[in-house]
């Protein structure tokens, strides 16, 4: 479906994550302009993200989150750290991408 673009940096015992999320992100209230009928719910509900396999970011999104959202936060960690992050949305989509950190 979407893409992720995710970058990893580690500075001074901290790792700061930068993700930009390709998705659609439609509330299920804005009509189409066309037909006037409403555009179906269509957002992303979950975020994951863990470093080397252990939980470092669960969020639970909904439909306020903006169209392609941006996502930043940092944790304590380490170069070589191996960062992936997923999403799942409430249509049963899915998406991940991984990065090592630098």
């Amino acid at each position: 479906m979407g893409t992720i673009k995710l970058k990893t940096k580690f500075k001074k015992g901290v790792v700061n994550i930068k993700a930009l999320i390709n998705h659609p992100m439609e509330t299920g209230l804005r009509k189409d302009k066309k037909t006037g009928e409403k555009v179906p719910a269509h957002f992303i509900q979950e975020v994951t993200v863990e470093a080397n396999g252990k939980m470092v970011l669960e969020a639970a999104w909904n439909s306020s989150v903006s169209k392609k959202p941006y996502l930043s936060f940092a944790y304590k960690g380490k170069s070589g750290d191996k960062v992936k992050l997923s999403w799942k949305d409430n249509k049963g989509e899915t998406d991940e991408t991984e990065s090592t950190v630098k």
